[in-house]
């Protein structure tokens, strides 16, 4: 079975740059037709699509972010990042990584909550 673990800063300053980590295990990012994700969950609010990252290193980003975030990857490593520039105190969320390979294959990471002052 695949497991999703989120890495990262959980206080950051406005302003700053956010980078957290997947890192996979049981199974590779490579493996045809992945479609590795980043979504976030702010206070009270629903889940947001962020971007992806395929396993042939093709991305994807949600139109109102997609000035400000990079998905990369590590083969090497089995891991994908995320980066994101000059957050605000609204980027406030629960971040998740996700795994959809089929219809029936969606597993996401536990999550890990980044708080931004102000």
């Amino acid at each position: 079975q695949v497991q999703l673990t989120e890495s990262g800063p959980g206080l950051v300053k406005s302003s700053q740059t956010l980078s957290l980590t997947c890192t996979v295990s049981g199974g590779s990012i490579t493996t045809s037709y992945s479609y590795w994700s980043w979504i976030r969950q702010p206070p009270g609010k629903g889940l947001e699509w962020m971007g992806a990252i395929r396993n042939d290193g093709s991305t994807y980003y949600t139109p109102s972010l997609k000035s400000h975030i990079s998905i990369s990857r590590d083969t090497s490593k089995n891991q994908f990042s995320l980066q994101m520039s000059s957050v605000t105190p609204e980027d406030t969320a629960v971040y998740y990584c996700n795994l959809k390979f089929t219809r029936e294959y969606d597993h996401w990471g536990q999550g890990t909550q980044v708080t931004v002052s102000s």
